[in-house]
This record gives structure tokens, sequence and C-alpha cells, in this order.
């Protein structure tokens, strides 16, 4: 593995008495896609949102333990700044949520709160410029959001409509909308939470092409019930069960020669 951009020591999470996560400790490589598996409730979307405090968003949430981000210490201190984090660790739910406004709008929406301002308020109400135009224009929101477009595999489709609503879109297409917003901001790491469980086959097949050309420049983190999908796109894999980390390592091993009775029956199918 290359050198660690996450490292996690004996992290806990209980949602009021329940111990829904047991003292989890590994660590995540950069530029690489790591995948969760295990079956529901099984405490991996709980250690994902560990990554970038949205645990904090549940009320009745504790933690302790340790999450190192990239040489900051223990992100789960009270200390954090939380928005700073989030601005470095995007994340993508599972289903697509694009804000009600336009295509161009939603992209540009992370950018605009960190100070950076658009060349005009939006499309809606305003004369509309065209595909062609924002590409070629050197104001830096503009080409935030064509980057993001482009490295999310949907600048293509939507080109010449961006001053339309994100709802327009196809499911999967709002999915993509969703990672290209997340990625405007240039975060370090990409959470997904489930990103295709709403999707068909074909959207669920861009968003993994998007994923793999996307890890060259982010370190992407996964959690999927989707066996298949774990075994196409992710380099290292865990393992989770009863809210334990039961199983840890390269995604073909785990696979093919996995250590543990418990995870041959879970990647055979035999449960969850």
């Amino acid at each position: 593995m290359s050198s660690p951009i996450i490292s996690a020591q004996d992290v806990h999470v209980w949602y009021g008495p329940f111990h829904a996560l047991k003292g989890v400790t590994l660590s995540i490589g950069k530029y690489q896609i790591t995948a969760f598996i295990g079956a529901s409730g099984s405490g991996k979307s709980t250690f994902l949102r560990c990554f970038n405090r949205m645990i904090d968003t549940v009320s009745y949430a504790r933690t302790e333990g340790n999450i190192a981000l990239n040489g900051q210490e223990n992100i789960l201190a009270k200390e954090t700044d939380v928005i700073g984090l989030r601005s470095r660790v995007g994340m993508v739910f599972q289903n697509p949520a694009p804000f009600p406004q336009s295509i161009y709008d939603n992209v540009a929406y992370g950018l605009e709160i960190h100070g950076m301002q658009k060349p005009s308020a939006g499309f809606f109400g305003r004369k509309k410029r065209t595909g062609e135009e924002i590409a070629w224009s050197k104001h830096p929101v503009d080409a935030a959001v064509v980057e993001a477009l482009k490295d999310a595999a949907l600048w293509e489709e939507v080109k010449d409509r961006l001053d339309l609503s994100a709802y327009r879109l196809s499911g999967g297409q709002q999915q993509r909308l969703c990672i290209a917003r997340a990625i405007a901001v240039k975060p370090e790491i990409l959470l997904l939470d489930e990103p295709c469980s709403e999707l068909d086959p074909i959207s669920t097949h861009h968003i993994e092409q998007t994923l793999l050309r996307l890890k060259s420049k982010y370190t992407i983190v996964i959690v999927t019930h989707n066996l298949h999908q774990a075994r196409r796109i992710s380099d290292h894999l865990a393992f989770f069960h009863a809210g334990e980390l039961m199983e840890w390592g390269r995604t073909k091993e785990i696979f093919e020669n996995p250590k543990l009775p418990l995870t041959r029956d879970y990647v055979a199918g035999n449960f969850g």
C-alpha cells in the first residue's frame, strides 16, 4: 500500500446505548479505491461517515478513537474545523441529491461556499451562455465547473443545457452531477455511500468507469453491497460484520483467499 492518507486507530461509535462500531483500526492509501463491504448494520457506513464527521449529524451518536487525515491529528477531536474538513473530504450519498438549481449552479455551489464568485448570478433570468463560451472562459468558476463535469464524464452530455434544472437529468446523470459537485472544490478524499444502489446497470457502469478514472486524482472510499462492484473497481477491501472489522487487505486476495471462514461465506454470497 502507498503511504496512508487515512489512519484510524481503535475507533468506536455508539448510537445511544448501541455499540455500532467496535475498535476499528486500519489505514487507507492515497490514490486507491477502497471498498467497505458487509451486511446491513455491519458498521461500514458508520465508519465511512466518521471520515468527514457526518456522524455528527446524528444527535445521539458518540465517537471514540483516533482518525488522522494526511498528517492532521485526530479529526474526531472536538476542536476540529468540521467545515474545513468537509472541504477536504467530499461525499456522495446513496440517492442522487442535486439541488433545485441549474446544472451549472449545482457544480458551482461548493466553490461559492468557499468564497468564489460566479461570473453572474447563475443562468435563470439572464441571457444564456453556451457550453462553448463557458469552456473557453478564463473565469476560475467556469473553469472549475467544466473540469469537474469532464472528470465526472458528464460534460459531453450536458454542455449544451447547463442552464436547465438538474432535475431534468436521469438518475445516473444526477449521481454523476453529485460527483462533479463534490470534486469541484478539489477534495483530497471522495467518499461514496452506496452510490449505485438506485441505478440501472448501464448507469452503474458509467459511475464505476468514472471512479476508476478519478482515482488518479483522488483517494476514493466506497461503501457497497454489490460484491461484483467491489471486485471490479476496488484495490483494497474491508469486510465488516456486527460492528467489527473482520478482514482487510487487497481485494483480489480477500476474494480468492480469505483468511476467515466468515469472510469466505460472505464473498461467496452465502449471507448478507
